[in-house]
C-alpha cells in the first residue's frame, strides 16, 4: 500500500476506521434464518462470535453466567474488583454516583486493595457451576502468579491482556512473561492482545496462542490514544492482523481467531468487523447499558485505575435495556445498539453469506460520506443515525 508523506523524514499509510467503511452487498441476499453466526475456538463452540470485555463494569460472575447461557462467554477480569472484594457491590453502588471529577483518583484507591489468590479461584468456580464455558483475563505482569489459582479453579479459556501485550517484551529490571514458552507449557487454552498491526500479531500467533485481541484505544472508556498517542484505527488493524493469520495458517496449518476488541457501539461495526476479518469480537460499552450489568450504565477500561498513569475514563453509557434484548432482541429503538447479533445476521443475508467465515470475504469500500449522506434530518435532530 502507497505511503503519504507526512514530511520530509516521515511517512505512512492510511488507516481506516469502521465510520470510513461500508460492506458492498453482492449479487445474492440470502433468509437470516439460514444464517449460522457460531463461533468454535479451540474445544469450545458458541452461538454467538462474542466475549464480554473483562471489565468490572462490564463482567460479573453473574453476567459471564448469563453470556454463556445467551451463547456467548464472558470474561471475568482476575484483578478486578470481583478478586480483591468479598463484596464489591457496594464500591459499585459508589462509583456510579462520584463526580467526573473525582472518579479516577477514588477509582485508584478502590483498586489498591491487594488481589486474593482465594477469590480467583471462587469467582472461577462460581461461572463452570452454573455449567457454561468460564473465561477470564489477567495481566502479563500478573500472569504466573495468579497461574496456580487459575489452574485450581479449572478455568476453561486464560486471556492474557493489556493495553499493547507483545511477543517480544524487554526489561533491564525484571524478568519477563516469556509468552510462548508460558503457552506453551500451560494446560488451558490462552487468548493474547491487544494488538494492531502486521507484525505484532504474527508474532503472537507464533506464540501459539489460540486467538488475538485486535484493538489499542478504540473502546469508549479508553484515553490511550491521547494519553499515549499510540493506536490504529480498528478496520484497518483488523484487515491486518487478518492477513497476519492467513500468513500464519500457511506457515503453519494452525489457524489462530481473531477478535476485535473494542470501538464496535452497534450491530454495523460488529458487521464490518467481521467483514475485514474478524472471527469474533470483544464488546464492553455495549454490554454496559444492560439492565444486569454491574455498574448499571457505567463503564471504564483496565487501565482506569492505573496509580501512576490512568488511560481510561469513567464514562456514562446508560441503561438500555436487558442483556438478551442488547445481544438478541428485540430492538426498540432505530439507532443499531439494541439487537447487535440480529443485525450481524440481517447483514449477512443481505449480502448473501451464510456463515461468519464467507462474511471475511465480503467486499468493503472507502465510504466517507456513509454516516452523513442523506441523513440531515436525522442529524438535526438526533434520532436515529444523528445521534
Amino acid at each position: 500500500m502507497a505511503e503519504i508523506e507526512i514530511g520530509i523524514f516521515k511517512s505512512g499509510r492510511q488507516a481506516y476506521g469502521f465510520d470510513d467503511i461500508a460492506i458492498v452487498p453482492s449479487r445474492r441476499t440470502r433468509d437470516p434464518e439460514d444464517v449460522d453466526i457460531s463461533w468454535e475456538i479451540d474445544a469450545y463452540r458458541f452461538e454467538l462470535p462474542l466475549l464480554g470485555a473483562a471489565m468490572d463494569g462490564v463482567t460479573s460472575p453473574a453476567t459471564a453466567i448469563e453470556l454463556g447461557q445467551l451463547g456467548g462467554a464472558g470474561v471475568l477480569n482476575l484483578e478486578g474488583l470481583w478478586t480483591r472484594y468479598e463484596d464489591p457491590t457496594g464500591l459499585f453502588e459508589e462509583i456510579r454516583e462520584l463526580d467526573d471529577e473525582k472518579a479516577t483518583a477514588r477509582m485508584q484507591q478502590m483498586y489498591m486493595e491487594p488481589i486474593k489468590p482465594e477469590l480467583v479461584t471462587e469467582r472461577i468456580r462460581e461461572i463452570k457451576a452454573a455449567g457454561v464455558t468460564a473465561a477470564a483475563s489477567v495481566t502479563p505482569q500478573r500472569t504466573l502468579a495468579l497461574a496456580d489459582a487459575v489452574l485450581q479453579a479449572e478455568l476453561d479459556i486464560l486471556v492474557i491482556q493489556g493495553t499493547v501485550v507483545s511477543a517480544e517484551h524487554v526489561s533491564k529490571t525484571v524478568e519477563p512473561l516469556n509468552l510462548k514458552k508460558f503457552i506453551r507449557e500451560f494446560d488451558l487454552p490462552v487468548i493474547v492482545g491487544g494488538c494492531a498491526s502486521y507484525q505484532a500479531g504474527l508474532h503472537l500467533m507464533r506464540t501459539g496462542a489460540v486467538g488475538v485481541l485486535v484493538g489499542v484505544g478504540p473502546g469508549n472508556a479508553c484515553t490511550t490514544r491521547g494519553v499515549l498517542g499510540i493506536g490504529v484505527p480498528q478496520a484497518t488493524a483488523i484487515a491486518d492482523v487478518a492477513g497476519a493469520r492467513m500468513r500464519h495458517l500457511d506457515e503453519t496449518g494452525v489457524y489462530v481467531h481473531v477478535i476485535a476488541d473494542g470501538g464496535m457501539s452497534k450491530g454495523g461495526d460488529i458487521a464490518k468487523a467481521i467483514a475485514c476479518g474478524a472471527d469474533a469480537v470483544m464488546l464492553g460499552s455495549p454490554l454496559s447499558s444492560a439492565f444486569e450489568a454491574p455498574a448499571r450504565g457505567f463503564h471504564w477500561g483496565m487501565a482506569t485505575f492505573h496509580p501512576t498513569l490512568p488511560r481510561g475514563a469513567r464514562v456514562r453509557t446508560g441503561v438500555r435495556g436487558a442483556l438478551r434484548e442488547i445481544l438478541l432482541g428485540p430492538a426498540h429503538e432505530n439507532d443499531g445498539r439494541m439487537n447487535l447479533f440480529g443485525a450481524l445476521k440481517t447483514a449477512m443475508a443481505t449480502c448473501g453469506y451464510e456463515t461468519l467465515k464467507e462474511f471475511q470475504k465480503a467486499e468493503v469500500m472507502i465510504a466517507p460520506s456513509l454516516q452523513t449522506e442523506g441523513k440531515q434530518l436525522q442529524r438535526s435532530q438526533g434520532v436515529g443515525m444523528g445521534h
